[in-house]
């Protein structure tokens, strides 16, 4: 059976919790293959609305086992947190894997964090200043301590005091700041590995062994392709790869496992934090997306910048990604405008381009080239069928499928798990 990737291709913030959800009743196991809790899914059931940091989405799904894998950065305190919060609304969260290879977001990696962001005044990047990038950093340097460090106390401290003799420089002589107490974070960290060691596990190894069984597995990404480290609007990006080939590298599942990449996109385009973005909107119908949709951070609360759909930055998500489906969420936000442009190319440097710039510069001051398609009036929230939608919607998702060379297999209508349109079977193999 499959291993599947969802993954955003966009900036992030896509629906990719809501999208994972609908799916997980007929998936096994759902994966996080990146990222920390820097970002997070809002995912509604019925009247309840439940915000997910670090958990898969899977969670909420009684029959789905959550898996945290190697390429996710963990802070425990957050962890736990959310686990406590979500057995406080009677979410069992007994299922849940961590993956033994997972690095630790440590104190040093929050106040580092903080503090050089400040120190980049206008240049900033827009981190959550919640210790992803330098916990990142410390892997790739290799002095990084790892979700398996906690298993073992003495490993754990001498990793912890190797890498506070440089840090603790750093903060106290180049920022100013109090130096971490080592005994401090050993302590805290202990109380951590009480609580997490029956989660800890080889999750590369159940993983392959589920597909073996013929299981289904999800493979979930948070952020979005044009985050990438590699392949975003570098430096304005993530510190890891959500795009699909991250995929195989944050769980341990081979790439020759994966069948079918499926890509995540609002029906308009969202993104938050600093850096380019050619279709923003700061007018009132910017500001109208952001009402409707509610676009404002799960983890940060941040407003988040709203702008038309730019078909450019989808396909080339769709070519970096090797997406084989397109999931579009929020196209009931849509309703209502007399007008809908969308975004086909760019104008850079008197020229017209319909593949993304190369350079950051190209990029900065990119004009997008529009092209203007009706809007619709009616309410599509209780659409059930591609035929329930109004003609302007549908003409709407064919120049999607027809600019990107990609099939839409599936559009949200709501924020409701029901209130999804199927029109090709997502879990099933090529």
């Amino acid at each position: 059976m499959p291993a599947l990737v969802l993954v955003g291709a966009q900036w992030g913030d896509e629906g990719k919790g809501k999208v994972t959800d609908v799916l997980g009743g007929a998936v096994d196991y759902v994966v996080r293959y990146q990222g920390g809790n820097n970002a997070g899914h809002t995912v509604v059931l019925g009247t309840e609305s439940y915000a997910l940091h670090l958990i898969p989405s899977g969670v909420l799904r009684p029959d789905c086992v959550p898996v945290i894998g190697n390429g996710v950065v963990v802070d425990p305190k957050v962890l736990l947190e959310e686990m406590d919060g979500l057995a406080a609304r009677g979410i069992d969260c007994g299922r849940l894997l961590l993956s033994a290879d997972a690095h630790l977001i440590m104190p040093h990696h929050r106040a580092l964090d903080r503090v050089t962001e400040r120190y980049l005044g206008a240049a900033k990047i827009g981190t959550t200043g919640r210790g992803i990038g330098p916990c990142y950093g410390d892997k790739v340097a290799r002095v990084g301590i790892r979700v398996q460090d906690l298993l073992d106390p003495g490993i754990f401290r001498k990793k912890l005091e190797l890498t506070l003799r440089e840090k603790n420089q750093v903060l106290s002589k180049v920022y100013n700041r109090r130096a971490i107490d080592i005994d401090d974070v050993v302590v805290e960290y202990e109380g951590y590995a009480e609580r997490l060691c029956p989660h800890i596990a080889d999750t590369s190894l159940i993983l392959a062994r589920a597909l073996d069984r013929g299981e289904t597995v999800l493979l979930e990404g948070s952020q979005g392709t044009l985050l990438d480290v590699d392949h975003g609007t570098y430096p304005f990006v993530t510190s890891s790869s959500p795009t699909a080939g991250g995929a195989s590298a944050g769980s341990g599942i081979g790439p020759t496992r994966i069948s079918r990449v499926i890509g995540i996109a609002k029906a308009y385009t969202t993104r938050v934090g600093a850096g380019p973005f050619p279709t923003e909107l700061h007018d009132d119908v910017g500001e109208r997306l952001r009402s409707v949709g509610e676009e404002y951070g799960v983890t940060t609360g941040r407003a988040r910048r709203t702008g038309w759909l730019d078909l450019v930055i989808l396909r080339y998500a769709v070519r970096v990604n090797g997406l084989t489906d397109l999931f579009l969420t929020k196209l009931d936000v849509l309703s209502g405008l007399d007008r809908v442009p969308v975004c086909t190319g760019y104008r850079v440097n008197g020229m017209e381009a319909t593949e993304m710039p190369m350079t950051q510069t190209d990029f900065h001051h990119a004009v997008p080239i529009y092209e203007d398609l009706p809007g619709w009036s009616e309410d599509i929230s209780a659409a059930r069928s591609i035929d329930d939608l109004p003609r302007a919607a549908q003409d709407y998702i064919r120049l999607i499928e027809q600019v990107c060379q990609c099939p839409v297999s599936a559009v949200g209508t709501g924020a409701d798990r029901d209130q999804t349109l199927v029109l090709r079977d997502l879990t099933g193999q090529l």
